[in-house]
């Protein structure tokens, strides 16, 4: 069963690398012209000799062929542009990405599982009713305009955190608290609200359960009882939502990191394609397909701990 997920795992990645190759090959324009400055364009030996170094003259499946060759070996190319290893680039950029994505989602799961569970537990009451509007108003707004009213408060009105920039984690723990607590609450209330709704609706489904039924008139807490036989059943929804979103936001911090000045994954890949940067859009977009499909997979294995019955099933 192992074997069979991981030869789906391959020809899956194999699959999304082929379908974002042919993309960026599509594109509209020659890519050679990010290459050639403007005085030098119509100078026909010197486009020539770029497009026989950078291959753009093979056929599509040769420069595919020998892209995937050198993708495999862990070597993505390198940037027209700055001449840099696309690879390099990813490594520098990915912490960034990663610590802000991770933190946003540890955020929302941190502050939704009390609230959908006393939802919940609290269905049709004042308190549920509470929770539904206050996820209700948190999907409704844009977590750019959070981001712009929490830089207008915290950074220019209490100058209690700095508006842009980033600091690392090997530099200064505190420093990097204070640069990433902004981006990563501006990407956390959309999703508290999503994982509110669903935590909800799962547990209204599994407080109908006989054995939580059963555990009910043993007399146990229910305390106890939501939090050791209902909410692990009623989290199989939520892992599969918060392993999405961890892969989606590898790659969908674009507009938070560009307006908080990030130097994430995202603000490199919107960089490189303003300039036209067709290998470098090539390596990271890949790259974020691959994260996308890997914790995929992850999360379908995990299922089996959170739930033997799927163990059994399979």
């Amino acid at each position: 069963m192992l074997a069979a997920r991981l030869v789906r795992l391959v020809a899956t990645l194999l699959a999304v690398s082929f379908l974002t190759f042919f993309l960026v090959n599509t594109l509209p324009g020659d890519p050679i012209n990010a290459l050639i400055p403007p005085d030098a364009q119509q100078d026909q030996e010197f486009v020539a000799q770029l497009r026989e170094e950078y291959g753009l003259n093979d056929p599509f499946f040769v420069r595919y062929g020998s892209w995937l060759s050198d993708a495999v070996s862990g070597d993505l190319g390198r940037s027209v542009i700055t001449d840099q290893l696309v690879t390099d680039e990813i490594k520098h950029r990915i912490p960034v990405t990663g610590e802000l994505a991770i933190v946003s989602i540890g955020i929302a799961v941190l502050l939704a599982i009390p609230l959908g569970v006393t939802a919940g537990y609290r269905q049709g009451t004042k308190i549920d009713q509470s929770i539904s509007a206050l996820a209700q108003f948190l999907l409704s707004i844009p977590s750019f305009i959070v981001g712009l009213v929490l830089i207008y408060f915290l950074s220019i009105r209490l100058r209690w955190l700095p508006a842009t920039g980033w600091t690392r984690l090997t530099e200064s723990v505190t420093g990097n608290i204070k640069t990433v607590i902004m981006p990563a609450i501006s990407l956390a209330l959309t999703e508290i609200a999503v994982y509110t709704r669903i935590v909800r609706s799962d547990m209204i489904n599994t407080l109908k359960e006989t054995y939580v039924l059963s555990a009910k008139s043993k007399g146990l807490k229910d305390r106890f009882i939501l939090f050791r036989h209902a909410l692990r059943p009623s989290s199989l929804t939520l892992t599969t939502i918060v392993g999405l979103n961890i892969a989606g936001l590898i790659g969908g911090t674009v507009v938070i990191e560009q307006l908080f000045a990030l130097p994430g994954l995202g603000k490199r890949l919107l960089d490189a394609i303003f300039q036209r940067d067709f290998i470098m859009v090539q390596g990271v977009t890949v790259f974020m397909a691959c994260v996308y499909v890997v914790i995929n997979t992850c999360v379908d294995l995990f299922y089996m701990i959170i739930d033997p019955r799927i163990r059994r099933k399979s």
